[in-house]
């Protein structure tokens, strides 16, 4: 079978990483544009509006993943397993 004119995938690893994400706080709506850690997942996020400290949701690994726009880097990457 040829594999011509066949778009190869890009492994996980291959693809380029975005390294900011918009959080929104689940308490205010406060929304801040944030740098994410490329080898950790963020646990606790501070909101510049209220103050809140935010925290996972359930079966999340990171605030990035309950409450960004992007997962965060090791997500993207398939190296987390929440």
């Amino acid at each position: 079978m040829s594999t011509r004119g066949m778009a190869a995938e890009a492994s996980p690893a291959a693809r380029s990483i975005e390294r900011f994400s918009v959080l929104t706080c689940p308490v205010c709506g406060h929304r801040a544009r944030e740098e994410m850690p490329v080898d950790a997942c963020a646990f606790f996020h501070e909101c510049a509006g209220c103050g809140e400290r935010l925290r996972p949701l359930p079966g999340h690994c990171c605030v990035f993943c309950s409450y960004g726009t992007v997962p965060c880097p090791p997500k993207q990457t398939g190296c987390c397993s929440a």
